[in-house]
């Protein structure tokens, strides 16, 4: 920041920093006394097909839907965007704090919960651990893992021959409800993987995303 002493709250660079890292990009920081500061940032090239000509893109109207969904995060202001984006495309959502309220919830809610969406980094009971015990209930129970630390392969390295579904933080409500539908279309979920020990944090961004 250039704000004097006490004014300002800066850049945010912890923030960015994560989030870049997150990404799987790196930067890099150069700065003089009154000189000024030269932030580099290297993203990795996209791999991917590009869209071929005369394919029509998925509508929104394709991707809502009527089922419930048991959302479960600690950040307020996520589970807010989540629960809203979720709303707005017709599913009914039932919001818990942590593992232990959706516990008591997905035990008191007389109808049922087709898909579980959950932090896979939370204090107390873990999502893993979560999904493990509510699966255990309702074995048709849909599992879709969210979280800024843990990337996919991990997840499926500590669990060999387990399909787990995933959701990179920070994520696009388009990616969401895509993800969410393709789930719930999928057919019957696969079993969760046993609780596991948590997962380790990143040392280089400890900021929760």
């Amino acid at each position: 920041t250039t704000k004097e002493v006490g004014k300002g709250t800066g850049l945010g660079l912890s923030t960015v920093y994560g989030i870049i890292r997150q990404s799987g990009g790196q930067i890099h920081v150069y700065s003089e006394p009154g000189q000024g500061t030269t932030f580099k940032i290297y993203l990795p090239r996209l791999e991917g097909t590009e869209a071929q000509p005369g394919q029509a893109p998925v509508s929104a109207a394709s991707l809502e839907g009527r089922e419930t969904i048991l959302l479960v995060e600690d950040e307020d202001l996520v589970r807010q965007v989540a629960s809203r984006i979720l709303a707005s495309s017709g599913y009914t959502v039932l919001e818990a704090r942590d593992g232990r309220e959706a516990l008591t919830i997905h035990q008191q809610h007389p109808g049922p919960i087709h898909l579980m969406l959950t932090d896979l980094v939370m204090p107390g009971l873990s999502g893993q651990e979560l999904a493990h015990r509510l699966t255990a209930r309702c074995p048709r129970l849909k599992v879709l893992f969210m979280s800024g630390y843990a990337e996919n392969g991990l997840m499926e390295a500590k669990s060999p021959g387990r399909t787990l579904h995933y959701l990179q933080k920070p994520f696009r409500a388009h990616a969401l409800t895509r993800k969410v539908r393709e789930l719930l279309d999928g057919g019957p979920a696969p079993a969760p993987a046993p609780p596991e020990p948590p997962l380790p944090l990143p040392t280089d961004a400890r900021g929760k995303t």
